[in-house]
């Protein structure tokens, strides 16, 4: 088992399923660079989990990876949807949390952006049925053991995202 604090550490696979620990923000950027490198027009990610859980810093950091650059990416906590015209592949990042109805997705455009687009969505259960069926689902939690940047993730792969879990998993 890895002890390099910059590298996510498997703690489980099966098909369709992994379970991870992050052992810091570093680790959660390396994990984020590597999903970017996976991304296709079409994907939807739901990043679940807890406020401060690592939500938006997984976002930013896949952002900032397919740009290739530190670019600045804003949580769309009020904006509620940011679009990136990124190197091959548009990467629509959306925020969910402050939608009071979840008919009010449906004005996001969100399922359109899958036509060209991968599409992030922090808070997606705030949608209740209205998102299509994700192609991953990343569930972070805090792990009580290891300090206050430890997340423990949860990855879910979905159709069309299965024959991609190994790469993400192993880098």
């Amino acid at each position: 088992m890895s002890t390099d604090p910059t590298s996510p550490i498997t703690i489980a696979t099966e098909p369709g399923r992994a379970v991870l620990r992050l052992p810091s923000e570093a680790a959660t950027r390396t994990l984020a660079a590597r999903l970017a490198r996976l991304l296709r027009p079409g994907d939807l990610v739901r990043l679940e989990g807890d406020l401060g859980s690592g939500k938006t810093a997984f976002a930013r950091a896949l952002i900032r990876a397919r740009a290739g650059q530190a670019i600045e990416v804003p949580s769309p906590t009020f904006t509620l949807v940011q679009r990136y015209e990124l190197p091959g592949l548009v990467v629509v990042h959306a925020d969910l949390y402050r939608l009071a109805d979840p008919a009010e997705v449906e004005e996001l455009g969100l399922e359109e952006a899958l036509e060209d687009a991968a599409v992030l969505v922090e808070w997606p259960e705030r949608a209740g049925p209205l998102l299509p069926p994700a192609t991953l689902t990343l569930r972070f939690a805090f792990e009580a053991a290891g300090g206050p940047e430890v997340r423990r993730l949860v990855i879910e792969a979905g159709c069309g995202f299965a024959d991609r879990l190994a790469a993400l998993v192993e880098g």
